[in-house]
């Protein structure tokens, strides 16, 4: 029986999707829920698995296509694959002895497999992230040479571009030799197109800069007493959360303690409306490798910190391993970026429209700062808004980020909401 492989529905914000690479070619075997192929949109990439076990008898479509919800992308033979199987096992039937040895020598290369993943190695069959496969795709390089740091030994993204660092190296190094020895390095250029995120990131900035009337302004907080309490009560909340106690989650919580002060900061323009949301829905910014994306925390006032935590380190991973989905990266009325993370001292975040203001964190510096009239030295931070001067006034913004200010620096205020 012959199954239509088509683009799976997109989400009405999403027009479109990039056919990034193929895994499989005509006449190949797949098994049911298998990764056929990888589509990239604006935002994430998906993956379309095989509806049945069979073999691949038709591509429709080339990689580098453009598709949309729906279409044709291959034809599969259902059962063919699993018919072989059966001749198979016939055959084995019919050689009794032959049979014992191969069960023997599949035990064998199966404690050879299970002895590998101990060692952290990627064993036969391993699922890579759509993000690690092209990596490994583009890179030519063998995924069993590529030691795993990831649960149960899977192969993150890290580990990839560590191994690329390490070939890169050691072809610097040798580079180096000749160079010495009298010979030129070639001036080489590499030329590739603009991913569909990278795209899609370009548009939204040149968006925000062409739309909005945007401002900064900027106030620096003293991160003491945030750090005595996550010295003090590290140990406890990890045991009980599972997670670190991080300064994301104060940042989240001091932000929501302003925005419900200053509704503005939250709302948004639409056409000529102004719309104010009565929820906080709160995008943590995470840099990946194919640029930064901005995954949701819902409802983030009812969160406890233990709850933010653990959904910030979530979305971290899962980010850097490509395995976000579209509702993970819809929406949001405020958005929290840290450069700090890089060692940027200070800067100025850019909208993540529609929203109206955007909060930048920084490197954490010790520095000297006049405390009841004398000279202390503390961890003092940078904070910077961005704001829609459209919908905002300067008042509400300065305000607002010194409402930010004061949560910070006395965490009390967290609890009581005073």
């Amino acid at each position: 029986m012959t199954i239509e492989v088509r683009v799976p529905q997109l989400p009405e914000s999403v027009a479109d999707a990039t056919l990034v690479a193929w895994h499989k070619k005509p006449g190949d075997a797949v098994a049911r829920d298998e990764n056929l192929v990888d589509l990239e949109t604006d935002k994430v990439v998906l993956e379309v698995p095989a509806p049945a076990s069979g073999v691949i008898a038709e591509l429709k479509v080339k990689d580098g296509a453009t598709v949309t919800s729906g279409q044709l992308l291959a034809l599969l033979e259902e059962g063919a694959a699993a018919g072989v199987a059966a001749g198979k096992a016939t055959t084995a039937a019919d050689e009794g002895a032959a049979a014992k040895s191969d069960a023997g020598a599949r035990k064998s290369d199966a404690s050879a497999e299970k002895s590998a993943a101990g060692r952290g190695a990627p064993t036969v069959g391993e699922k890579l992230a759509p993000s690690v496969r092209r990596l490994v795709e583009e890179h030519k390089l063998d995924a069993g040479a590529i030691p795993g740091s990831g649960r149960d030994g899977r192969i993150t993204k890290g580990d990839v571009l560590s191994h690329l660092t390490g070939r890169e190296s050691a072809a610097t190094s040798a580079g180096s030799a000749s160079a010495a020895a009298g010979t030129a390095g070639p001036r080489a250029e590499r030329r590739v197109p603009m991913t569909r995120l990278r795209a899609r990131i370009a548009e939204r900035l040149v968006q925000a800069q062409a739309t909005a009337a945007m401002l900064t302004t900027f106030n620096e907080v003293d991160l003491t007493a945030v750090n005595e309490l996550r010295a003090r009560y590290k140990e406890r909340f990890e045991k009980v959360h599972g997670a670190r106690l991080g300064f994301m989650s104060f940042f989240v919580k001091a932000c929501i303690e302003g925005l419900r002060r200053y509704p503005a900061v939250n709302a948004s323009v639409d056409g000529s409306d102004i719309v104010y949301h009565e929820y906080y829905d709160i995008g943590v910014a995470v840099s990946t490798d194919r640029g930064l994306v901005v995954p949701v925390l819902r409802d983030a006032d009812m969160m406890s910190f233990g709850g933010i935590e653990q959904s910030v380190v979530s979305y971290a991973n899962r980010a850097r391993e490509g395995s976000l989905t579209i509702e993970d990266l819809t929406g949001g009325t405020f958005t929290i970026t840290n450069g700090g993370v890089f060692g940027s001292l200070l800067s100025t975040p850019i909208l993540n429209m529609p929203q109206s203001a955007i909060l930048g964190m920084h490197k954490i510096q010790q520095r000297p700062v006049v405390v009841d009239d004398q000279v202390v030295v503390r961890p003092m931070m940078y904070l910077a808004m961005s704001y829609d001067h459209r919908l905002i006034d300067g008042r509400e913004a300065v305000q607002f980020l010194v409402a930010v200010k004061d949560a910070l620096e006395d965490p009390a205020r967290l609890l009581l909401q005073v």
